[in-house]
């Protein structure tokens, strides 16, 4: 195996740890719940209150630490990232687990920034689009191994034993990191304002929005996936730990279909994704009506409603090259960052939409979001379309 091929794999086990930290509460939501004494809809805020900290966090660590070498300050988050869920594994109250899960929250998005940099230093250029969707496969993984097991093992023993696991991978994870990945790379130094500017970009900001309204029209269903499944669908335990690891496979489908897209169309036909999602959720009430046909869209969402990961974030990485190369690190973190806050929208609507319309119609407001991304992403193509035509323009006087 090439060097290439060693530091990609390293990057990717990043994206795994990360993600099992992240999601793996989705899967053990009612086990927590029933363990800290809590409502499941309050149980439901811990996610809400994980992507508010790492939608704020993350930017401000970014832009904070930009003077600082990419491979030492990634190590030390890392290890603060292994302490903070370590924590969380010990945990017996409410109230201390939310502030473990404050403190993984407020590094993860800096640490998944810094891994997207090192893959656009390490890639050749014809990979990276690639490399940045294995990367977000890397979160999907996470939901094919990381989240039926913890689901697995939380049944059996308890969702504590579920976070030591994690730990144990953040440790392997670190030595991994330290024997493979470059001690330097390349990257632009700035001021906070410097940075900033960035995100003036109509291309940038349209973008980040784009995100935003994704992810909240994914969370207002899959936030309590595992109800769904289970009281909605009518699916035992059991069944659950196989059902959720086919949607994880599909999800991994969904990011290597979106690496394809970066590669070959870019956003232009992101439109027709969004189309295609809306269409799923308004009729999902009525599928639910039956098993098959209910998780038959839950699979056929999961693989299309993330296309435009690896598209997006290769956007945001070339606008940065080109116009803001002090700003590569924050762009490469607003993925990310509009992510979980569209996460925290998306999940605040299905806790108020659970206790107001029931769980049936989830899919009606994760539609509304759906209806606001394909606006989005049709004035962010017309946006890149002016500026490359004002491109051609100027280099033609």
């Amino acid at each position: 195996m090439t060097k290439y091929r060693w530091q990609a794999s390293a990057l990717v086990l990043v994206a795994f740890m990360l993600g099992c930290n992240e999601f793996m509460v989705v899967g053990v939501l009612s086990d927590i719940a029933r363990s800290l004494r809590v409502t499941v809809a309050t149980a439901g805020y811990l996610v809400t209150i994980f992507a508010v900290v790492y939608a704020v966090s993350t930017p401000l660590i970014t832009i904070l630490t930009n003077r600082f070498g990419r491979y030492p300050l990634l190590m030390t988050l890392m290890v603060i990232f292994l302490i903070g869920n370590t924590w969380s594994g010990f945990t017996s109250s409410y109230g201390w687990f939310l502030l473990t899960r404050m403190i993984t929250a407020a590094v993860a998005g800096t640490i998944e920034s810094l891994i997207i940099v090192f893959a656009n230093d390490i890639a050749p250029r014809e990979k990276r689009a690639m490399l940045i969707s294995w990367l977000a496969a890397g979160f999907s993984i996470a939901s094919v191994v990381g989240v039926p097991v913890g689901t697995a093992i939380s049944t059996a023993y308890s969702w504590h034993v579920a976070f030591h696991l994690i730990s144990v991978v953040s440790l392997v994870t670190c030595l991994v990191m330290v024997g493979i990945l470059p001690r330097h790379i390349k990257h632009v130094s700035g001021t906070i304002k410097d940075q900033l500017v960035l995100l003036t970009d109509r291309r940038i900001y349209l973008g980040a929005a784009l995100i935003l309204f994704t992810a909240a029209a994914m969370y207002t269903y899959y936030t309590y996936i595992r109800p769904l499944l289970t009281t909605g669908l009518g699916f035992g335990t059991t069944a659950l730990n196989w059902l959720l690891f086919v949607l994880g496979i599909m999800s991994i489908l969904g990011n290597r279909l979106s690496g394809k897209i970066a590669e070959r169309h870019g956003l232009t036909t992101m439109p027709r994704f969004y189309v295609m999602d809306i269409g799923l959720l308004l009729c999902l009430p009525v599928a639910m009506q039956s098993r098959v046909a209910g998780f038959g869209v839950f699979l056929v969402l999961t693989l299309i409603i993330m296309a435009v990961n690896s598209p997006i974030q290769v956007h945001f990485l070339d606008v940065a090259e080109a116009s803001y190369p002090q700003s590569v690190a924050l762009a490469s973190s607003l993925n990310a960052i509009f992510f979980n806050i569209g996460i925290s929208v998306g999940s605040a609507t299905a806790s108020v939409m659970l206790t107001r319309v029931g769980l049936g119609y989830l899919g009606w407001g994760a539609a509304v979001f759906a209806v606001i991304s394909l606006v989005i992403v049709i004035g962010l193509n017309r946006a890149i379309a002016a500026k490359r035509a004002a491109v051609v323009v100027q280099e033609s006087k």
